[in-house]
């Protein structure tokens, strides 16, 4: 449901988020301002690089949530899923249900199992994994408990939004009126950006030649078309350079965020993947 124009932030964090042990050399910031309409990236870098942060998840995490929470005019999109199929969620509303998330699964191992037992039973036996309507609506690879994406929801979740949110640090978009003194975050996927862009061909993730030219290829497009613009000579290499795609994808969420700021939209238990 569209509900009009947002009143922006005037700085743009593209967080694309890792769940893996090694988190911090796979989560990438791409930091940018707006600049006469245009998106402006600043700075591309690993979480690790961040103050007391480090390559493990377990050091890089509280690093990045206590970046997040000092950002107070700024907007996140971070790239894993917010919320979960309504029919798994008992509670009334999203925010309780991200405040019961951690009593409700002590670990990624087990939330991945309690959801596939639980949507076993809602398909009589069918191994049909469920997805939340916007994940339908914006194209997303997987569902939120998926093998490939689970330990991403989960330290998303608990790790992030759980004690952000409890705090009351940060306003979560758009299940939380937008507060201009704190930090905003919205969910967003690189993948469904790429898909609405009709540039997911892109075979960009990879250590070989033709990755890099992929990369930098896919580069020049989403300059072309968000607009975005980089803020220093060196930023196009580190991104090119990059064989996991991650810093590029950084980019691509940032650029996600800028467009959603333009409009606000209301769902009230998953959660909104904006493209």
């Amino acid at each position: 449901m569209l509900c009009g124009l947002m009143k922006t932030k005037d700085n743009i964090y593209g967080i694309d988020f890792s769940g893996a042990k090694d988190a911090g050399k796979k989560i990438w910031i791409a930091e940018g301002t707006i600049e006469n309409g245009t998106l402006l990236i600043q700075n591309c870098i690993g979480s690790n690089g961040l103050p007391g942060s480090g390559n493990k998840l377990e050091m890089c995490l509280p690093a990045l949530r206590n970046f997040v929470k000092k950002q107070s005019n700024a907007a996140f999109g971070m790239d894993f899923p917010f919320g979960l199929p309504k029919s798994l969620v008992k509670e009334d509303s999203w925010k309780d249900f991200i405040l019961k998330f951690p009593s409700l699964y002590s670990s990624p191992e087990e939330f991945q199992e309690k959801c596939t037992s639980r949507a076993l039973e809602i398909s009589l036996g069918q191994r049909k994994e469920l997805k939340r309507e916007t994940d339908d609506k914006a194209r997303t690879p997987f569902s939120p408990y998926n093998l490939k994406i689970f330990k991403q929801t989960y330290y998303g979740i608990s790790e992030l939004l759980y004690p952000l949110v409890r705090g009351e640090l940060v306003c979560v978009l758009p299940m939380q009126e937008p507060d201009v003194g704190k930090p905003w975050l919205l969910e967003i996927c690189p993948a469904s950006t790429l898909k609405h862009l009709n540039f997911y061909r892109f075979q960009y993730k990879g250590r070989y030649e033709r990755h890099r030219e992929a990369r930098r290829q896919l580069l020049k497009r989403v300059m072309r078309v968000g607009p975005v613009r980089l803020g220093r000579g060196d930023l196009s290499d580190i991104v090119i350079d990059d064989p996991g795609g991650d810093a590029l994808d950084s980019i691509i969420a940032a650029l996600a965020t800028y467009q959603a700021l333009k409009t606000m939209v209301l769902y009230p238990i998953e959660g909104y993947v904006y493209v």
